[in-house]
């Protein structure tokens, strides 16, 4: 026990001297802290695709580099583009995210409904697939041929009907299917359709599988600048001579082709930090080189309506935020929103670490010093007394004098100030030969 009384350092008086600097600096923290943004979810709805559809496969990729970073991506599926995109701005909607096709929306819409884009991911061409003796140079040249499209939910359907607008043709120009890919396809090849209208990566197997069947004509687009010029969110890209089979010669020459973009799209409400998480990982995943990009071109700020954040703006001028690269996610997310904490705390301990040490030692000595008043009234207590008077006085100041004795030989301090301690009790053996001198 005497061994935590008399110790270097006095937790009771510790606490009396740094407890109010303390509480206020907490105090100071929380108000600060209330105006601090709130860290990230660990849970989002994510928006992909058919099942078995490049949507849907890309999706599955960020829900595995999501959960790297202990964030749990819950990937839903849909009818395709202009689905996702209605899931995502639906207020009552739980989608957080998702695969919208570049020219679904336009710029005010996107801003007046608190859409955001984190920039496109891949080029999703428009590939027109037909059976013809003879090659076609002109959408006009399908008129009246039974044209599939696609649901209304793949965003095909509004895209055919922006490009056959501008050869000024419509929708009744044309006996239009809304088949799904799968059996579009089927039926395209049975000769129950005689086009096929696709919006589809390079990846895209059916796509793969189309460019390699006998007797399918591919649609090339001679007139894909002008295109571009007139629905600004098309893109002019060439399918390659070769690229599908370099020994077969497939395709024997270049393609052209218009192509809008798949984007990354979510509503305003997503968190900031992880606006960059996706695009460290769509920057794994798209990044690659393909038959229509280059290395490095994709994720890319360009060739989306929708405005890009300012947070993933950031991120393609500067790439992966400096914390992030040396710590973890968390623990960077972490840093970057408590600055302002951080800022607070470190203006504050700098005074309060040059007040509080001085208060500790005042509260430590205060239990020695004022015991010098008591002695001091000793001492006056026997001036001015009459000489037949001293002997009485002296002997009620030498009891009192024991009873202050006894009341320091109480006092609990630590080993660090003792030397005060003993300087008090001689002073006490001081005061009291002097008052024994009076006998």
């Amino acid at each position: 026990m005497n061994k935590i009384r008399f110790t270097l350092f006095s937790m009771k008086d510790a606490l009396l001297a740094f407890g109010p600097m303390t509480l206020l600096v907490l105090v100071l923290i929380a108000s600060t802290l209330y105006f601090v943004e709130p860290a990230p979810g660990k849970k989002l709805d994510f928006v992909g695709g058919q099942e078995n559809s490049a949507y849907d496969h890309f999706a599955q990729l960020y829900a595995t580099e999501l959960a790297k970073n202990q964030i749990e991506l819950r990937v839903h599926r849909s009818q395709g583009s202009l689905d996702n995109l209605n899931q995502i701005r639906d207020p009552n909607s739980i989608v957080d995210i998702g695969f919208v096709q570049s020219g679904s929306t336009n710029q005010e819409e996107a801003e007046a409904q608190g859409l955001i884009s984190l920039g496109s991911l891949f080029y999703e061409p428009v590939w027109i697939f037909y059976r013809s003796k003879k090659e076609l140079n002109n959408l006009a040249d399908l008129k009246g041929l039974r044209v599939n499209v696609g649901p209304d939910g793949y965003g095909v359907h509004k895209l055919f009907t922006q490009i056959i607008g501008v050869n000024n043709l419509s929708d009744t120009d044309f006996q239009l299917q809304k088949l799904d890919s799968m059996q579009g396809t089927a039926a395209f090849l049975d000769g129950k359709l005689d086009v096929l209208v696709m919006s589809a990566a390079s990846d895209s197997l059916l796509v793969q599988m189309l460019l390699q069947t006998p007797g399918v004509r591919l649609f090339d687009f001679v007139q894909a600048e002008a295109y571009t010029r007139r629905l600004p969110f098309l893109s002019h890209v060439v399918l390659p001579r070769g690229i599908v089979d370099i020994g077969k010669d497939i395709p024997a020459r270049d393609y052209h082709l218009i192509s809008p973009t798949a984007t990354l799209v979510a509503h305003e409400s997503l968190h900031p930090a992880l606006i960059s998480l996706f695009l460290q990982a769509a920057k794994k995943i798209h990044g690659g080189a393909n038959w229509f990009s280059d290395q490095g071109e994709f994720p890319s700020d360009r060739y989306t309506e929708i405005p890009v954040d300012p947070q993933a703006e950031k991120f393609y001028r500067s790439g992966q935020p400096f914390l992030q690269r040396y710590l973890s996610f968390w623990m960077a997310n972490f840093l970057e929103r408590m600055w302002v904490v951080l800022l607070t705390f470190g203006a504050l301990a700098l005074p309060l670490s040059k007040v509080i040490p001085p208060l500790y030692r005042w509260r430590i000595r205060s239990r020695v010093y004022r015991w010098y008043g008591q002695l001091r009234a000793v001492e006056m207590a026997m001036e001015g007394i009459e000489k037949a008077q001293r002997k009485k006085a002296a002997e009620a100041q030498l009891k009192r004098l024991d009873e202050i004795e006894e009341k320091v030989n109480q006092i609990s301090i630590p080993l660090a100030y003792a030397d005060e301690l003993y300087g008090l009790r001689s002073h006490i053996s001081f005061v009291r030969k002097r008052v024994q001198g009076e006998f």
